[in-house]
C-alpha cells in the first residue's frame, strides 16, 4: 500500500466516522430542523464522483473503494432518516391544527 492510498483511506474514514453520529442524532431528534437535504445530496454526489473517479482512473484498490462505498451507504441512511423525519414533521404540523 502506498502512502497516498493510506492517507486517502484516513481522509475517507475521518469523514465517515462522523456520519453514523449524524444519523443517530437526526434519528433521535425526530425532526428535519437543522438538517439539509441539499447538503446530504451534495455529499452523496461527491462520493459518487470519488467512486467513479477510482473506477475509471484505473488506480483503485478494493480497500479504498470499500470505504468510499461504505460512506456513500451511511450518508444514504442519513437521507432516509431525513425523509422519515420530514414525515414526522408533517404529522406534527397536522396535529397542531
Amino acid at each position: 500500500m502506498q502512502i497516498s492510498e493510506l492517507l486517502e483511506i484516513i481522509m475517507v474514514l475521518s469523514f465517515g466516522l462522523s456520519w453514523p453520529l449524524n444519523v443517530r442524532k437526526a434519528y433521535r431528534a425526530r425532526t428535519t430542523k437543522g438538517s439539509s437535504l441539499g447538503f446530504l445530496m451534495l455529499i452523496e454526489f461527491g462520493y459518487v464522483c470519488g467512486i467513479v473517479g477510482k473506477l475509471v482512473g484505473g488506480t483503485w484498490k478494493w480497500y479504498v473503494l470499500f470505504f468510499y462505498c461504505l460512506n456513500f451507504l451511511v450518508v444514504g441512511s442519513a437521507v432516509a432518516v431525513y425523509f422519515r423525519n420530514r414525515k414526522l414533521d408533517k404529522a406534527a404540523e397536522l396535529g397542531k391544527q
